[in-house]
């Protein structure tokens, strides 16, 4: 199973570096070049496309614009000098952004990535099994922290909480306070690991101790409130560690 790749930069230089890391990469196939948003419309509209490797401020149609024209987005992964538009890229469900100048490890990390997802699709929509990724990627998770896009590992979380129009997001031993609400993150974390427990915090269940009264002990110590709303849902998921 290969990618069909497009390359849609207004640099000549940025399709010579992504078509050299591509020759190292046997998964993936050039479906085309183009030098403008609005060529690699015209190139969807006749040709199937897997992969496009998209920059952002380009002329006469940006990148993001771009994206915000298609009816089924082929999977994507930003190429940009720009770290700043990073967040909102990711809020249109790109797979990866590389900021250039970027590393063929790195190119290669986001590649992988894509095929992942393009892995997960292909299973969701055929019966017969295809071929499993060359390298798994675990899903990560982008916040915006101190003028920063710091990808962060779902697992290692051991709860959130609200700050008003701000979030602290906390692992075993730091912080991370990101310009969110709290509402914004149940939807990217997975419902399986995480529940709400109270209006103004989020837990991964892996890290609760016990359920004592109106509070959470997690394993570190660290005790949370558990609201009355979602106490009997809180209590039902934990099961046998309820007190």
């Amino acid at each position: 199973m290969s990618l069909r790749c497009l390359i849609v930069d207004d640099e000549p230089l940025a399709h010579d570096v992504i078509l050299r890391y591509m020759e190292d990469v046997p998964f993936l196939e050039l479906a085309g070049q183009c030098y403008r948003a609005t060529e690699a419309l015209e190139v969807l509209s006749r040709q199937s496309v897997d992969l496009i490797f998209l920059d952002i401020r380009m002329p006469k149609l940006t990148g993001l614009d771009f994206l915000r024209t298609l009816q089924q987005q082929p999977l994507v992964i930003i190429t940009s000098a720009y770290e700043e538009h990073a967040l909102e890229s990711f809020e249109l469900e790109v797979c990866d952004y590389l900021l250039k100048p970027f590393r063929f490890d790195r190119f290669l990390k986001a590649v992988n990535r894509a095929f992942s997802q393009y892995h997960l699709k292909q299973q969701a929509s055929h019966p017969i099994p295809v071929p499993a990724p060359p390298v798994a990627e675990q899903t990560q998770l982008y916040i915006r922290s101190d003028k920063k896009i710091i990808p962060l590992n779902p697992d290692d979380l051991y709860y959130l909480e609200s700050l008003g129009n701000y979030v602290k997001v906390w692992e075993a031993s730091r912080f991370l306070l990101t310009p969110r609400t709290l509402s914004s993150f149940e939807s990217q974390l997975p419902a399986e690991t995480f529940i709400r427990i109270h209006k103004s915090y989020i837990l991964n269940k892996k890290f609760v101790s016990y359920l004592e009264g109106n509070t959470v002990t997690l394993k570190n110590g660290k005790q949370l409130p558990l609201g009355k709303n979602y106490k009997h849902q809180v209590k039902q998921l934990l099961g046998g560690r309820n007190n």
